[in-house]
């Protein structure tokens, strides 16, 4: 007899999608095989848990599940065969409800108990071959990796194998085996690797066929989704395909001109012309500097000026700042009044020249 997913769970058959979804991530970290190494019971666990979340955390699967009990994978040929003889279709011969009542899929107490015995004997014949469920992950990576693409490790469910629990025997001492549920096989616990390509982005979806959950009898196994989520980073901020990023900028240069060194993704710094006059706020367009498109080329860098005083100042810096406040009329000391907004900048429509030094491959 199969234990029932509610108590593998540790959940009530009422229970919500969140409290179902909260009990399963602690129990899978608490019997992860990476958190209990050469424990066997644990592996065990942690499979059993993971077979009940899959069911159990969707709606569709959930209801089957509730009907049908350990019968719910073939829920719609058991309402088909019973629609068909409800409606006396030719050559049914045989009373198909009774057939199922009698052996354990007549309802949600029956279908649980999952009796099994000549009617899944011949129910299984009936089913065939039926694909294996897809699977979803969600990974989490840094904007780095996001821009160069990466590689992740995940642990699915490969194809069956014999049971190590009761060497395919299906029982132990005169019981099912839960490790294999009475079938003699139990689907393998494996490591693969995936690809993730540069220029992902958060939302993005990362196919890899037939790494999901394992067939039925002999069907293919699902696909395994990778959801993509890019974490924010602490200097660059993404938008689409571009990326903005604060450049400090003394405030002789912005008003003489000069250079400024802007970060990039790619690990170099770039060398940025500024022209005499640029005010705080306005912002240069680096072209080719961005992310890379997922369709070849990449987004542009746009750098930011944000004007930088002296710190500390000196005494002769500040008689400077005082000369020149003299030459425009401005007043000094104590400030008054209530202070302005911040100066807006003005974004170019074309990149400013080359950026020259150590960056300057990077920028054409």
């Amino acid at each position: 007899m199969a234990d029932d997913f509610y108590d593998v769970l540790g959940v009530s058959h009422d229970a919500s999608e969140k409290e179902i979804r909260q009990t399963y991530r602690r129990l899978a970290r608490k019997f992860h095989p990476d958190v209990n190494p050469g424990d066997e019971d644990a592996v065990r666990r942690f499979k059993d848990i993971n077979r009940a979340y899959e069911v159990l955390s969707d709606a569709g699967s959930r209801a089957k599940y509730d009907r049908y009990g350990d019968q719910w994978e073939h829920a719609d040929q058991i309402d088909e065969m019973r629609r068909r003889a409800g409606a006396g279709a030719p050559g049914a011969g045989f009373d198909t409800g009774g057939i199922f009542d009698a052996f354990g899929a007549g309802g949600q107490e029956e279908g649980r108990r999952g009796r099994g015995g000549m009617f899944e004997s011949l129910f299984r014949r009936a089913a065939g071959r039926q694909r294996g469920q897809n699977v979803e992950h969600t990974v989490q990576i840094p904007l780095e990796e996001a821009y160069g693409g990466t590689t992740r490790t995940l642990e699915v469910y490969g194809d069956s194998e014999r049971c190590r629990v009761c060497s395919g025997a299906g029982e132990l001492a005169g019981a099912i085996c839960h490790g294999c549920r009475g079938t003699g096989a139990a689907a393998a616990l494996r490591r693969i690797e995936v690809k993730i390509p540069p220029g992902v982005d958060t939302g993005t979806r990362i196919r890899v066929a037939g790494k999901g959950g394992p067939g039925a009898h002999g069907g293919a196994s699902g696909d395994l989704f990778l959801r993509v989520v890019v974490r924010p980073h602490r200097i660059f901020e993404r938008r689409g395909d571009d990326l903005h990023v604060d450049v400090d900028v003394p405030v002789a240069t912005a008003a003489l001109g000069g250079d400024a060194r802007v970060p990039s993704m790619k690990g170099r710094t770039l060398e940025l012309r500024i022209p005499a006059g640029t005010q705080g706020g306005r912002t240069f367009r680096l072209a080719g500097q961005g992310m890379p498109r997922r369709d070849g080329g990449y987004g542009d860098l746009h750098a930011r000026v944000r004007l930088v005083l002296p710190e500390p100042m000196t005494d002769g810096q500040r008689s400077l700042f005082e000369r020149l406040a003299e030459t425009t009329g401005e007043p000094i000391g104590e400030a008054t009044g209530q202070t302005t907004g911040q100066t807006t900048g003005q974004t170019t429509d074309q990149p400013i020249g080359e950026a020259t030094g150590e960056g300057a491959e990077a920028a054409r």
